[in-house]
């Protein structure tokens, strides 16, 4: 039997999260998204959530940001929303949200609002608060969780559904059911690569989900290259270019090319050279894609460095907003 890859979900989520926010709040906590005026706009704070919690225990998370917004509370107040994308159990989450609440408000001095979305496989696991007393002091944190398990008996409707966050969690919720079944694995994800295509999005939110839909339902090489092809006829009949698949297959070309080379040259010097062309290719590809065309310099600057360099700056993409940000080692 052909076995399904291990499945992955990772920094895509935080692609789609900042591409479409006011959707993520609408869909998990529309609650939230109601007292928020989102005609004053919103302002992502990576750096500085970087710059407060950067000493602490991660675990394995899918994604963590923190938003700047302004409240409808007719004082036109902003407060400070973080988010937690939780990917496995974790038995210091709640201590982890308490910590960083207090941190951030330490930080800011201004009220923070600790979300977090579970996206784990423990059905019984939902922790929603932490605190102590100690000598008649008492110190906790309660805050509002969702858990994509819950909506297991509802993935026909979130099929159907408009906001992104419903395809998103669709999708978490089919890469679980089609676990130890490729064949269903890629009828699924093929369904909702057309419900994307369907839904009239613009390029960017489509290649941010796709990239989520691509890092879940990861698929046996067979599956996925007839997947590849079955995309190829929707983008020919909608005439959009996919780029998700491209960036991977480039990087595949590249390690193949290097471990041609290793036969010659020694395994492990072409290995690395192929790691390392793969690497170059997909960052050139995400620069291209956050800054508009490369410079010649910058090109050389990408051919002329070590695959630890390029890694680097790979990591520094999701956080830079120019590209000297993302060469800045």
């Amino acid at each position: 039997m052909t076995q399904l890859p291990a499945d992955d979900y990772d920094s895509p989520w935080k692609d789609v999260l900042e591409h479409a926010f006011p959707e993520f709040m609408a869909f998990y906590f529309p609650q939230a998204h109601a007292q928020i005026d989102w005609d004053q706009g919103h302002e992502f704070k990576s750096t500085e959530l970087r710059q407060v919690v950067r000493d602490a225990e991660l675990g394995k998370r899918f994604a963590d940001t923190l938003v700047q917004v302004t409240l409808e509370d007719g004082q036109r107040r902003w407060v400070y929303i973080h988010i937690e994308i939780q990917g496995q159990r974790d038995s210091d989450f709640a201590h982890r949200m308490f910590t960083y609440n207090y941190r951030l408000y330490d930080r800011f001095a201004t009220p923070i609002a600790s979300l977090a979305v579970l996206a784990d496989e423990s059905e019984g696991w939902k922790p929603d608060r932490y605190g102590f007393e100690v000598l008649g002091c008492r110190h906790s944190l309660e805050f509002p969780v969702v858990k994509l398990l819950d909506y297991a008996d509802r993935v026909d409707q979130l099929e159907s559904d408009h906001n992104p966050f419903a395809l998103v969690t669709a999708a978490h919720l089919r890469t679980r059911q089609t676990k130890h079944d490729p064949e269903a694995r890629y009828q699924a994800k093929r369904s909702l690569v057309r419900l994307l295509y369907r839904q009239g999005w613009d390029r960017q939110r489509i290649l941010d989900l796709f990239a989520v839909l691509d890092w879940m339902m990861r698929l046996p090489e067979g599956l996925e290259d007839k997947l590849w092809q079955d995309i190829e006829q929707i983008e020919g009949e909608r005439k959009m270019p996919y780029v998700t698949s491209v960036e991977r297959r480039a990087t595949e070309r590249g390690m193949q090319q290097g471990m041609q080379q290793g036969m010659q040259q020694g395994m492990q010097q072409g290995m690395q050279q192929g790691m390392q062309q793969g690497e170059e290719k997909v960052l050139e590809r995400q620069l291209t894609r956050r800054f508009g065309p490369l410079s010649e310099v910058s090109r050389q600057r990408l051919k002329s460095a070590t695959l630890e360099q390029l890694e680097r700056w790979t990591d520094n993409i999701l956080d830079a907003t120019t590209l000297e940000e993302v060469f800045k080692d």
